[in-house]
């Protein structure tokens, strides 16, 4: 593999998150190699530019509808463009309205097909291309949430979206573990200031800022693992969630 610090070659699936970019910028200055993909191609110009400027030994970009394009294909073009891959890591989600979501299933649908099928075929087509390198070390990780530990009222469908996609990576973590060449990681997020949480009332310390969080993933790259919560607190108050008894849950507006 690369020197673990500069010369990693990272593909960022999702690239235009707000995690994503304070990601990258880390990564950036590094020197890493960058391949972006989102779907707004001027946007990623701006910010493959930006990262040129903080330090980043490449950066690429490619358009892609990530729900509908071909992840084997865009990996292939991803190792080809940057001489192989390292690292492969995964932001992209839609939240979705929950209210909405139980009356138009086309919205449901839409909340599984953003949040898991797609990222599923990533994250499975990104463990074929880790597996197919001639060098161990290679890191797939992806960006899931709190939400899918418990199914609650306010958020089930997109719970259940992320806590399908945490599966899938602990049992990719589990497969790499066979041969111990690579690492799975899933990263489970509480409340991130971000525009896909524009609509929250935000404050206080349950809230995190994106470059906090890239903090950890950055961390999590290198060690740790299969499943990672962030900030850390995220993994203690969701074990008193999970262990709350029905009969008491069913009285909590969660």
């Amino acid at each position: 593999m690369t020197d673990a610090v500069s010369g990693r070659r990272v593909v960022v699936i999702g690239a235009l998150s707000a995690i994503a970019e304070a990601t990258c910028r880390r990564l950036a200055a590094e020197g890493a190699a960058l391949a972006l993909l989102a779907r707004d191609e001027t946007r990623l110009e701006a910010v493959a530019e930006d990262l040129r400027l903080r330090g980043a030994a490449q950066v690429i970009v490619r358009a892609e509808d990530l729900v509908r394009s071909d992840p084997e294909a865009a990996l292939a073009a991803c190792r080809e463009a940057l001489g192989g891959i390292d690292a492969i890591l995964l932001f992209y989600g839609l939240l979705g309205d929950q209210g909405r979501a139980e009356q138009d299933l086309a919205h449901a649908r839409q909340i599984l097909d953003v949040n898991f099928t797609s990222a599923a075929g990533w994250m499975l087509a990104g463990a074929q291309a880790l597996e197919a390198r001639a060098e161990a070390g290679g890191v797939l990780l992806a960006v899931s949430s709190v939400g899918g530990d418990r199914g609650r009222r306010s958020n089930y469908v997109y719970g259940a979206a992320k806590g399908g996609l945490s599966i899938l990576m602990q049992g990719i973590a589990h497969r790499f573990g066979a041969a111990g060449r690579h690492r799975a990681v899933v990263m489970k997020l509480g409340f991130v200031d971000t525009p896909m949480t524009a609509g929250f009332d935000k404050g206080g310390p349950l809230w995190a800022q994106p470059d906090q969080i890239a903090a950890a993933i950055r961390r999590a790259m290198d060690h740790g693992g299969p499943i990672v919560y962030a900030p850390f607190f995220w993994r203690w108050i969701m074990l008193a969630i999970r262990l709350t008894p029905q009969a008491i849950f069913n009285r909590v507006n969660l």
